[in-house]
């Protein structure tokens, strides 16, 4: 079984690697050409290659449960935006009773002004309980609260910003001790480094 799996992992690498000398070959000729515009967009997609590939690897990183929550790890995604914002990547947990996701953006627009809000404890830290700074993996985030008003049902997003990519964690029908619990699972300072 493990010369199986190990055949199988050398032969998704083996056309990773494949794709990008493709197109890394691509844009040289058409640099040589003078086609700049070919050149670059061949880099693009080089880029949007290494992107997902880097997505992929983050997946792997992140924990298949959380507390009692199992991931839906057929629900995972990675998708790459060029230009736009870097890599996305989606993890699912739990089911419609309790449920949790996981969102990492790189290249977040969002990351300057909650790195802002950070910076000055009077904006991170609401009055009425509804948003609060916390650490998480050793990193300033904001935890936000929101209750439905019909049903009473808490509902929290933490926000985990690294360098420039933004870690979301979203936690339906929860309450703010399973939320932190389950944010310490998330390896945040292996994720960081990654998305460098």
């Amino acid at each position: 079984m493990k010369k199986l799996l190990t055949l199988i992992l050398l032969t998704c690498a083996t056309t990773v690697f494949a794709q990008f000398d493709t197109h890394l070959a691509t844009a040289k000729a058409e640099y040589a050409k003078g086609n700049l515009e070919a050149s670059r967009f061949a880099m693009q997609q080089l880029m949007t290659e290494l992107d997902v590939q880097i997505g992929k690897e983050v997946l792997a990183l992140l924990p298949t449960k959380m507390d009692a929550l199992n991931a839906n790890i057929i629900n995972d995604n990675v998708t790459a935006n060029t230009g736009l914002a870097g890599c996305l990547i989606h993890r699912e947990y739990g089911s419609q009773e309790k449920e949790a996701r996981i969102e990492i953006m790189s290249n977040s627009p969002l990351v300057a002004s909650l790195n802002a809000i950070l910076a000055m404890p009077f904006m991170g830290n609401s009055g009425d309980g509804s948003q609060k700074v916390v650490k998480i993996g050793g990193y300033k985030s904001i935890l936000q609260k929101s209750v439905d008003s019909e049903t009473n049902v808490e509902n929290y997003t933490l926000q985990i910003p690294m360098n420039s990519t933004l870690l979301t964690l979203y936690a339906d029908k929860s309450n703010e001790t399973e939320v932190l619990k389950w944010a310490n699972t998330i390896p945040v300072d292996k994720i960081a480094k990654m998305v460098q």
